[in-house]
């Protein structure tokens, strides 16, 4: 093998060689043919504007079965043809981990130090909000609280404050990202009860879709990168909490519509956390099969037990997210408690309203006194305790009104789509770990030296477009290779995909002993 190149990185790249020259054919062939079109339409782009909380019935591209992959490989007209898009997709993405390789390991970017200023961040956010503000408000028929453009846009906002401190290292704010990342755990609660309980969609195509959202593209960035599954904590810990979710509300789904039922599920969730995390020594004894996977090695903390970082992460929210189920259980009467608080007579709503805003502003006051300005150590007790005091009174506030459920910032709202592709790139390709494998990006990528806000303006701009174009080309290839409805159709484009992976890597381990 050659010295630094580990079989990962071999695999990636000899399997995206071989996708670049089917690609490089049916352009060809195409090319060679006009004016015929191939029978993909490149008009089967997804774009994440058009991603709502139906975006399954929204798929424009069609599967293909793995017959036409399988004739593809062996250079078959037609099917190169009908797979050029997949191609084309494969292609984008291969570029892309090439990115994150030239930008975070070949040693040909240089890295800058961190520097925080408050004053320079709050006036940022400030105009960067206002800017999105006078840029577009869109106005949307719908009254019910947490739509799903307050919940982008809520995702959005925070996002960016998480991604500056990163950026700026503004430590002074490790609280409030504390929070940031409960709410996202929360919306994983939120989101998966609300689409389980009101579809009862529990089909092997809902799931693998998920899944393959969840870990599709931080697998590859972990081959590429040579590094551990837990840098990225984000993606394992929402993927387990997922996991409870589907499992609890799909075994006996026939019991989710007896509130009796949902009762016995919520305790079951409750006691599942309270012996995995509360019990001294479960966790480790539960997961330690698993170190392989979830184990962190870091490189500035060589003596740490790998499922240090595991049982950290996760446990600072093992609880949030039975919240968000609960609160997604209660969101039709919530919802119903609104729409009658729009109806009667105004000058009683505003009197309502008015206690509510004065009772969750005085509750706040006392949760921000009293926990949120704890030191970190501290504060990192209480939170998976009382985060979900935080994350209610502002769901309270934020749909008080009518007014303020049917308008959301519109270029928030756009960020929160590509969050998990924002927090994968933020790494490589915007932060850099110093060409050192599992190491946390304790530097800044420098494309622009010596002019810090025009390098920050480049590698922002460069940054957003990547992760932009991450989220249709994964998007893409999960529509083009994983069909939903078809469960043996996805159960052979699953074995295609994990056959072409194996072959990859054993080809990739055969030429590292011939070099």
């Amino acid at each position: 093998m050659v010295e630094g190149v580990t079989h990962g990185q071999l695999a990636c790249t000899l399997f995206f060689t071989v996708v670049g020259v089917l690609y490089a054919v049916a352009e060809y062939i195409e090319f060679a043919r006009k004016p015929a079109k191939s029978k993909t339409s490149d008009s089967a782009i997804s774009d994440p504007e058009s991603q709502g909380a139906d975006a399954e019935k929204k798929v424009w591209i069609t599967a293909l079965s793995h017959t036409t992959l399988i004739k593809a490989i062996r250079f078959d007209s037609e099917a190169l043809l009908e797979c050029k898009v997949l191609l084309r997709n494969g292609v984008e993405l291969g570029l892309i981990l090439l990115w994150f390789w030239i930008a975070d390991r070949s040693g040909l970017i240089l890295s800058g130090e961190k520097s925080y200023s408050r004053d320079f961040f709050n006036f940022f956010m400030t105009c960067l909000t206002a800017v999105f503000i006078w840029i577009g408000c869109p106005v949307h028929k719908t009254k019910s609280p947490l739509n799903r453009d307050q919940t982008e846009e809520w995702k959005g906002w925070m996002q960016v404050m998480f991604l500056l401190y990163h950026y700026f290292e503004a430590k002074e704010m490790y609280n409030a990202i504390r929070l940031f990342i409960a709410c996202y755990v929360w919306m994983t609660g939120f989101g998966n009860f609300s689409y389980y309980y009101v579809r009862k969609d529990f089909t092997p195509g809902r799931f693998v879709h998920m899944m393959w959202r969840l870990n599709f593209f931080v697998f590859l960035v972990c081959c590429v990168m040579n590094n551990d599954y837990m840098l990225y904590y984000i993606c394992p810990m929402h993927t387990i909490f997922t996991l409870f979710i589907y499992g609890v509300l799909g075994v006996g789904n026939q019991y989710n519509s007896s509130n009796l039922g949902i009762a016995i599920k919520m305790a079951v969730c409750f006691l599942l956390v309270f012996f995995l995390w509360e019990t001294p020594g479960v966790f480790k004894t539960a997961f330690r099969p698993l170190t392989w996977l979830v184990g962190y090695n870091d490189p500035s903390k060589p003596d740490v037990d790998p499922l240090h970082e595991w049982e950290f992460r996760s446990g600072l929210d093992r609880y949030i997210w039975i919240w968000g189920m609960l609160c997604a259980y209660f969101h039709p009467r919530y919802e119903k408690a609104l729409a009658w608080l729009d109806e009667i007579n105004q000058q009683t709503a505003t009197l309502i309203r008015g206690f509510i805003v004065a009772v969750c502003v005085t509750l706040g006051s006392f949760y921000y006194t009293h926990i949120y300005c704890l030191p970190k150590l501290e504060y990192n007790v209480v939170h998976p305790f009382t985060s979900w005091i935080p994350i209610t009174l502002f769901i309270l506030l934020r749909n008080v009104t009518p007014s303020l459920r049917m308008v959301h910032i519109s270029k928030y709202a756009f960020l929160g789509k590509i969050t998990l592709e924002t927090y994968i790139a933020q790494f490589h390709v915007w932060l850099s770990t110093s060409n050192i494998p599992n190491s946390q990006p304790s530097k800044l990528m420098v494309l622009i030296d010596g002019y810090p806000l025009m390098n920050y303006l480049l590698c922002t701009a460069l940054y957003v477009q990547v992760s932009f174009r991450l989220f249709n080309v994964t998007n893409d290839l999960k529509n083009l290779m994983l069909p939903l409805s078809d469960n043996k159709a996805l159960m052979y484009n699953c074995g295609m995909l994990a056959a072409m992976g194996a072959g990859a890597y054993v080809l990739a381990f055969a030429v590292g002993v011939v070099l």
